[in-house]
C-alpha cells in the first residue's frame, strides 16, 4: 500500500509501520457474503450480505483481513483518502482503536463485515429459539387461557397439523390477532388495535411460499412466514444495532456487547414469535442510525414505516424534532435569526406529519369502515357467530360511540374499553406479580438513566444543546454509554418507561423497551465493560477463557458473552446479575408463552 499524502511508510505483510512492531502476514477470511452462500444456496444470505454492503459500507474499497490484536489500522497511512474518510471517525472494530493521526486503513471494510459474523449462523435469536418452543409446546400442556381464538375455517391436512405442531407456539396471545388480521382482514373493532404493518409483511412472505398452497393452508403458510421473516428481521435487527452502537458510543467493544445482549434479550420469544417487535426494532434502529448519518429523510421514513408497525413509534419522532434544534442551535450567530426560525418550524412540522402519516391513514380507514355508509364487506359464517358469543363489534351494526368524538380515534377507545388502559388503572394489589415482573427492565432503564443524568447534569439541562466551545472541541468527548450523542436515547427510553409503567399493562414493559431502545442493551453492555475484568483485560490483550474450560479439540469461543458464561463462576456480581437476568427471562419466555401462560 502506498503511503498517503500526510507521508509515512507504505505497509505491507511483515514490514512495520512508523514505530510498530512488525505484522506477520494476515491469515485472510472469507468475506461475509462467501460465508452466508455457504449457509444454504445464494438467495437470501446473498440479499443479506448485499444489503449490509451497501447500507452500511457505501464506498470503501476491500482488502485483506489482519489478525485480531495486530496494530494495523488507526495507525497506518491509507493511499485511499477519499475511500477511507467515511471511517474517519469510526473505530476499527477487529482492532479495536481509534484512528490516530492517520485515517484509517481501507481494510477495516471487511474487518467490519467480520465483526458480524457471530450473528449469522451461531446467534440464539435464529438457532435456539425455534426448536425449544415447539419441545415446550410439546411437552406442557397448554393453560386455558381467555385469549382470542377465532375459529379454523379451512380444513387442515396432515401437514398442516404438522406445522401446527411444530410452529403453533409462535401463535399465542398477541400472535392470534396479527395471524387472524393477515388471513381475514380487520374485521373486529378490536382488531384495531394491531397495526398493519406486520400483517402486511407476512402477507409478503406467502407470496413467496405460494408454490406450497397446493397441501398447505393460508394459516400455516403465516406460520412459515412469521418463523422465517422474524428470524430475518432479528438478525438484521441485532445488525442495525451493533451499527448503531458503533456511530453513537464511539466504543465498538460495547456496541458488539449489546448486540449480543439482544441476541439474548428478556423478550427474545417475541421477536420469534407472531408478534411485531422484531420488524419494529428493525426499523426503529435503522431508522436512528441513519439520523445519525445526517440522512434525515432516510430516517423519517424508516420512523414512519415503523409507526406502521407500533403505536410508539409516534415517539420517535422526538429524535427528528431533536436533530433540528441541534442544526438550529449549532447555526445561530452565523445565518439570519428569522430565516432560521422559519426553517426550524417547517422542518419539525413536516416531521412529526411524516411520523404520524402512517398512524392517521390507519385511524381513517377504521373511520371509513365504521362510521361511514358504504358496502359491508360478507363475513363467514363461523366469524359472525364468533362476534356474537364473544360481544365483539363487526361493521355494519350499531355505529360505535366513538364516531361521534371530536377526534374519533379508535385506538384510544380499543385501549380504554377492551383492554382498560389508562393512567393508573393498573395500580391494583392483584396486579402485583405483573409488576415484579417488569420490575427489571425498568430498574435498568432507569438506573441507567440515573446514572447518564449525574454523569453529564449540565448537558441534560440543556437538552443536549449545548453549543461547544472551541476549547472544549479539542478534547476527546467521552466514548462508550457516557457518550454526549447518547442523550436523545436516554430521555426517548425514560419516556417510554413512564408511559408503560404509569400507563400500559405493565407485564409488556419487557418487550416494550426492549424492541424500542437501544439503551436496554447499551448501559447492561456499559456495566459489563466497567465492572467485569475479564472484559476490561481485552483493552489491552484479547482475553480467552482458561483453556481448561473447554472439552479437548473445541474451539474457544470469541463471543464474549459465551465466554463470561464458561466462565460465570469468576464473573463478577454484576455480570452475574445481568446475564442471568437475561437468561432466566429468556429461558422463562419459551417455557411459558407458548403455553398460554403468562409472559404476554
Amino acid at each position: 500500500m502506498a503511503a498517503s499524502a500526510g507521508g509515512g511508510a507504505a505497509w505491507s505483510p511483515g514490514r512495520s509501520g512508523a514505530g510498530l512492531p512488525s505484522v506477520e502476514p494476515a491469515r485472510v477470511r472469507r468475506p461475509l457474503g462467501s460465508r452466508m452462500e455457504s449457509l444454504g444456496g445464494r438467495g437470501s444470505s446473498v440479499l443479506v450480505a448485499t444489503l449490509l454492503d451497501s447500507w452500511w459500507l457505501q464506498d470503501v474499497a476491500p482488502g485483506p483481513v489482519p489478525e485480531r490484536g495486530a496494530a494495523v489500522c488507526g495507525q497506518l497511512p491509507c493511499s485511499d483518502s477519499g475511500a477511507a474518510a467515511k471511517l474517519l471517525k469510526a473505530v476499527c472494530t477487529h482492532c479495536l482503536q481509534f484512528p490516530s493521526s492517520a485515517l484509517c486503513c481501507t481494510q477495516c471494510r471487511q474487518v467490519r463485515l467480520h465483526s458480524t459474523e457471530w450473528l449469522l449462523p451461531d446467534s440464539p435469536v435464529t438457532s435456539t429459539l425455534l426448536n425449544p418452543v415447539a419441545l415446550f409446546n410439546a411437552i406442557i400442556p397448554d393453560h386455558h387461557a381467555e385469549a382470542f381464538a377465532p375459529p379454523r375455517l379451512a380444513p387442515s391436512g396432515c401437514v398442516d397439523q404438522f406445522v401446527e405442531g411444530l410452529l403453533g407456539g409462535l401463535s399465542r396471545w398477541d400472535a392470534e390477532h396479527f395471524l387472524f388480521i393477515a388471513e381475514h382482514g380487520y374485521l373486529y373493532e378490536h382488531n384495531f388495535a394491531f397495526f398493519p404493518g406486520f400483517p402486511l409483511a407476512l402477507l409478503l412472505g406467502t407470496e413467496v411460499l405460494r408454490p406450497l398452497r397446493g397441501f398447505l393452508s393460508l394459516r400455516s403458510c403465516l406460520l412459515i412466514s412469521v418463523a422465517l421473516l422474524n428470524s430475518l428481521f432479528s438478525v438484521l435487527a441485532a445488525v442495525a444495532l451493533h451499527d448503531l452502537g458503533c456511530q453513537v458510543l464511539h466504543c465498538p467493544r460495547q456496541a458488539l456487547c449489546a448486540a449480543l445482549l439482544f441476541c439474548l434479550s428478556p423478550a427474545s420469544v417475541f421477536l420469534a414469535a407472531g408478534y411485531s417487535e422484531a420488524l419494529f426494532a428493525l426499523l426503529t434502529f435503522s431508522a436512528m442510525g441513519q439520523l445519525e448519518r445526517g440522512r434525515v429523510w432516510t430516517s423519517g421514513l424508516l420512523f414512519a414505516l415503523a409507526t406502521s408497525v407500533r403505536s410508539n413509534g409516534l415517539v420517535s419522532a422526538g429524535f427528528l424534532v431533536h436533530s433540528q434544534c441541534r442544526g438550529f442551535c449549532s447555526a445561530l450567530g452565523v445565518r439570519s435569526l428569522p430565516r432560521q426560525l422559519c426553517k426550524l418550524g417547517a422542518s419539525v412540522l413536516l416531521s412529526v406529519l411524516t411520523v404520524s402519516l402512517p398512524f392517521a391513514l390507519f385511524q381513517y380507514y377504521a373511520y371509513s369502515q365504521f362510521c361511514l355508509p358504504g358496502t359491508v364487506l360478507p363475513i363467514p359464517k363461523p366469524l359472525v357467530q364468533l362476534a356474537t358469543d364473544k360481544g365483539y363489534r363487526i361493521a355494519g351494526g350499531h355505529e360505535p360511540p366513538w364516531c361521534s368524538w371530536d377526534l374519533p380515534l379508535v385506538y384510544s377507545y380499543i385501549q380504554d374499553v377492551y383492554w382498560n388502559v389508562g393512567f393508573l388503572r393498573y395500580y391494583e394489589l392483584k396486579q402485583l406479580p405483573n409488576f415484579l415482573l417488569a420490575a427489571p427492565a425498568a430498574f435498568l432503564v432507569a438506573w441507567a438513566a440515573w446514572t447518564y443524568v449525574t454523569t453529564h447534569p449540565w448537558l441534560c439541562l440543556t437538552l443536549g444543546l449545548r453549543r461547544i466551545k472551541n476549547s472544549e472541541s479539542l478534547e476527546k468527548p467521552d466514548a462508550g454509554f457516557l457518550s454526549p450523542q447518547v442523550f436523545v436515547y436516554v430521555v426517548h427510553a425514560s419516556v417510554l418507561l413512564l408511559f408503560g409503567w404509569l400507563c400500559m399493562h405493565v407485564q409488556v414493559l419487557t418487550r416494550f423497551l426492549g424492541s424500542s431502545t437501544p439503551i436496554m442493551y447499551w448501559f447492561p453492555a456499559h456495566l459489563l465493560q466497567d465492572q467485569e475484568p475479564l472484559l476490561r483485560s481485552q483493552e489491552t490483550v484479547p482475553w480467552k477463557p482458561p483453556a481448561g474450560d473447554f472439552p479437548p479439540g473445541q474451539m474457544v469461543p470469541r463471543n464474549s458473552i459465551v465466554g463470561l458464561l464458561y466462565n460465570w463462576k469468576t464473573c463478577s456480581p454484576v455480570t452475574r446479575y445481568i446475564l442471568g437476568y437475561f437468561l432466566t427471562y429468556w429461558l422463562l419466555g419459551l417455557l411459558l408463552h407458548c403455553n398460554f401462560l403468562p409472559w404476554t
